[in-house]
């Protein structure tokens, strides 16, 4: 029987011994590798965490006292020690729990994450709740190096250390995020790592001043400047000292019996404390330890070879992407590319390794991504921001005041638009069409396949009249040819793909394909419809939607974004504008709710979004207005 069987609670942990908890450290990452090789999911970073997450449930009394995993990546051996070690086959499955902390799921996910950088905020307000100081309770953030680029993580830090509440702060550096760590703050996690000398001296020096009679405490106060003035030699912890905090580490991240020591000394601390430990991404299996940024986030795999078990035939919108723009900044060199963190996720290898001296790489940092770009537009660059859609969220306010108002010609690749499946709530991108389409002087375009991505890549470049945002689905495209030179796309035109005269489907990027089996089903019920690509979500083709309107009669607009300010949106307030009163409109989208974690067909499923739900839409469309003739007819 595996002592795994046997933990059914953090309690259940403290009953071990260190050799224990070893042994529990292996059977843990057992079980997670052989979870998330047939589920999918992000195993690096769990598998780096073990020995922390033992530690801290070991020592502290959760979940009494609250812990908070910094977006939750590294959160596989939590879910398994914190009573759901039986529901685990179910991660991020339709119904089962979630690859991230959810409050809703367990008493013990103290805050629900999935966005980087959040952790020392959350925390920092636990333990400035009255209530939580009365009681003598302990708020820990852990939190990896990669999110300490971000400026949400630093604001937690400035405010923790002028407060001076009981913070504990564990950095779990793994000198990575997603891909390797850049950036100054990087090089100094670095240096941290290289410099454990400094607290050993200072404490041997106190210890043997203090025993110097009569002069002690003098000899004392003289030393400690001296050693203030050495601190930058010995330890650059400095930094987290200025801020406040008291400084421990580098500590080895896997070496259990030292964390329990660490974690009992400075839980009694008073004010803001900050653990340094350092771990391996993928510890304990050798294919993600060699290969940390592939096994970061994946779908299931296998075990031996650690070879996904499906690979897609046509090539992904993300590598449609990444491809285009390589190639386009070989002949223009005022192309220059930026990601925050994310340079394989969002398809930029490519470009980075033919034009490395046009690549930014600026981290955990979506603010400073767009203002920066927005900055190098001022100077007749063409910067160009590659994002996931629900990660922009985080750089808004950059996007409106930055960007758009100074109608700066950046532009915004937006990837993961629409459901992204497994990931849940945290990481669909459902919201993008409808945050951005208020905004003015934006150029908003979205592509019903991979080939004409990559024109509307090209689109983008070729526009330098204001910004310009692509927004495109997460996976493989639909297999169709592509152009060997893409060209440029007519901004604002959509084209009309089959001609009806009963009713008009109009479809915008992932949506398109549907509509159009949707029309073949209506043909064989003796309904014709048009499908129109819309194309642009901003500025509509107002000319076709206005001609498909008094034509058929018929609308229904279909979009992987929510309802409400979405594209259909759009579409009512161009009739409403254009006193067109007489066309009967449906809106299809995402409903005005949040969305579990389930395969992408799944989801779209539920919100009705088949090609039998708009098939079944637009029929329910055609039989509503024959109801309402019918009823004036026999008045």
């Amino acid at each position: 029987m595996r002592l795994l069987d046997t933990i059914d609670s953090p309690q259940d942990l403290r009953k071990l011994d260190v050799a224990g908890l070893e042994t529990l450290a292996q059977e843990l990452r057992d079980e997670i590798i052989r979870v998330v090789s047939r589920t999918g999911g992000h195993l690096a970073s769990s598998l780096g965490a073990v020995e922390l997450t033992l530690a801290l449930h070991y020592v502290f009394d959760t979940p009494r006292d609250k812990i908070v995993w910094d977006v939750g990546h590294q959160s596989y051996a939590h879910k398994l020690v914190t009573g759901r070690r039986e529901r685990f086959e179910t991660l991020r499955q339709c119904g089962g729990i979630s690859g991230f902390p959810r409050r809703e799921e367990s008493p013990y996910d103290s805050f629900g994450t999935g966005h980087a950088s959040t952790s020392i905020s959350a925390a920092l307000g636990m333990a400035c709740s009255p209530e939580f100081i009365e009681e003598g309770r302990r708020a820990i953030a852990v939190i990896g190096d990669g999110s300490l680029t971000a400026g949400l993580a630093f604001e937690g830090l400035n405010q923790a250390g002028h407060l001076k509440r009981n913070l504990i702060v564990v950095v779990n550096d793994n000198r990575m995020s997603i891909s390797k760590n850049v950036g100054a703050l990087s090089q100094y996690m670095t240096r941290l790592r290289t410099a454990p000398t400094y607290h050993r001296l200072e404490s041997e020096v106190w210890e043997i001043l203090g025993k110097i009679p009569a002069i002690g405490e003098k000899a004392r106060d003289l030393a400690s400047r001296a050693l203030e003035g050495m601190r930058g030699v010995f330890v650059p912890g400095v930094l987290f000292e200025e801020l406040g905090f008291k400084y421990y580490g580098p500590l080895d991240g896997h070496n259990v019996g030292l964390l329990i020591e660490a974690f009992e000394r400075v839980k009694h601390i008073e004010g803001p404390v900050l653990l340094h430990a350092m771990t391996v991404k993928g510890k304990g299996y050798q294919l993600a330890e060699d290969d940390a940024p592939r096994f970061h986030g994946l779908g299931s795999f296998d075990k031996a070879t650690g070879s996904l078990k499906a690979s897609p035939k046509a090539i992904s919108y993300t590598e449609a992407f990444g491809r285009t723009l390589a190639s386009l900044g070989d002949d223009d060199e005022a192309i220059v590319a930026i990601t925050a963190a994310m340079p394989a996720g969002t398809g930029l290898t490519h470009f980075a390794k033919r034009h490395p001296e046009r690549f930014f790489d600026v981290g955990i940092a979506e603010q400073h991504a767009v203002t920066f770009a927005a900055g190098l537009a001022t100077e007749g660059m063409k910067p160009v921001v590659a994002l996931y859609s629900s990660f922009l969220q985080r750089a808004y306010d950059q996007v409106i005041h930055d960007v758009c108002l100074q109608n700066l010609p950046v532009r915004f690749m937006i990837d993961r638009g629409g459901v992204v499946g497994d990931d849940g709530p945290t990481h669909h991108g459902v919201f993008d069409l409808s945050f951005l389409r208020t905004v003015p002087n934006l150029v908003i375009a979205s592509p019903k396949d991979e080939n004409e991505l990559a024109a509307m890549v090209c689109t983008a470049m070729d526009y330098n009249e204001g910004p310009f945002a692509v927004r495109y689905a997460r996976g493989a495209g639909l297999g169709v040819r592509m152009d060997f030179k893409p060209t440029a796309l007519p901004v604002g035109k959509a084209e009309r793909l089959r001609s009806g005269t009963d009713v008009s489907l109009l479809a915008i990027g992932s949506m398109v394909a549907t509509a159009l089996e949707a029309a073949e089903e209506l043909a064989r019920g003796g309904v014709h419809a048009s499908v129109i690509n819309a194309r642009f979500v901003k500025p509509l083709d107002r000319e076709l939607i206005l001609e498909e309107a008094v034509r058929t009669g018929h609308i229904v607009t279909i979009e992987e974004n929510v309802i409400a300010g979405g594209f259909g949106a759009a579409v009512m307030e161009l009739l409403q504008a254009e006193g067109v009163y007489g066309t009967r409109v449906r809106v299809l989208g995402i409903p005005d709710e949040f969305l579990e974690h389930a395969s992408r067909a799944r989801l779209l499923a539920d919100c009705r979004l088949t090609s039998d739900d708009i098939a079944g839409s637009a029929r329910e469309l055609l039989r509503s207005e024959r109801n309402v003739l019918k009823e004036e007819a026999g008045r």
